[in-house]
């Protein structure tokens, strides 16, 4: 199905019949992607009277009850209220959900004994492009993203001046293919949380960060329209399915 969209004061076409899912499912196994020193999530029948509760088990219905946290386990999208005193909500304060967003691809560059995305590598990326929302794909992009361990292993994360010039350049929603946009261990300063959310000065209620995406390699770095999807959870935040459609000629 080829749909028109009225976007600003440009008419965009868009393939709805051909989404490009850029999340990573959530799957309660071992081997799971994990993050912030925790264990794995669960996905188990629940237990009643010591009954299992499920078909296999002569029920009549499958009755799963899932345990996890949306910043160790799965794709999710959060809000400023992830790093402020005050909880604000992701179901609250994400009003609208389809964006034009750039897809670009980045090899982190080594600093000292860390990776790094930098500001120069965003403004090489993004040239004069104005966009909405930026999907970053790390180097190398491989299918272990969808089951890495990240706990104690220093991943690659955004420097402070490269958070603030997509604050700048007006990026509202960061999606990127890490664990955090921050390094692992950093005395809590979350210089790019911070830098992007504006904490300094008026916050920035409808911007947004996700992580732990996945960007195929089949996906080209250009502008698609990303139609960013959570569930309803009054949180912080929320589990995701980011999906991007290309725009047609």
């Amino acid at each position: 199905m080829i749909a028109t969209i009225q976007y600003n004061s440009r008419k965009l076409k868009i393939d709805l019949s051909q989404p490009l899912d850029i999340s990573i499912p959530l799957t309660g196994k071992a081997t799971n992607i994990n993050a912030w020193y925790i264990g794995p999530p669960k996905i188990e029948p629940e237990i009643i009277d010591g009954e299992t509760v499920s078909v296999a088990n002569g029920a009549v219905v499958n009755f799963n009850t899932i345990t996890f946290n949306p910043h160790s386990h799965v794709t999710h999208t959060e809000t400023v209220g992830h790093i402020t005193e005050e909880v604000y909500s992701i179901n609250k304060l994400l009003k609208e959900f389809f964006f034009l967003a750039q897809v670009v691809t980045v090899a982190p560059e080594k600093l000292g004994e860390d990776y790094v995305i930098s500001k120069k590598q965003l403004k090489f990326a993004l040239g004069n492009k104005k966009r909405d929302a930026i999907v970053i794909r790390t180097m190398p992009n491989m299918r272990d993203k969808f089951s890495r361990q990240y706990s104690n292993t220093n991943p690659t994360y955004l420097q402070e001046d490269a958070a603030e010039y997509l604050k700048t350049k007006g990026i509202k929603h960061l999606l990127i293919d890490l664990p955090s946009v921050d390094k692992e261990s950093d005395g809590g300063e979350l210089l790019a949380h911070n830098a992007f959310w504006n904490t300094k000065g008026k916050l920035r209620f409808d911007a947004t960060i996700s992580e732990f995406i996945y960007v195929s390699n089949k996906i080209e770095d250009g502008m698609y329209m990303l139609n960013l999807q959570i569930a309803p959870f009054e949180n912080d935040a929320s589990p995701s399915k980011p999906i991007l459609y290309k725009i047609l000629d």
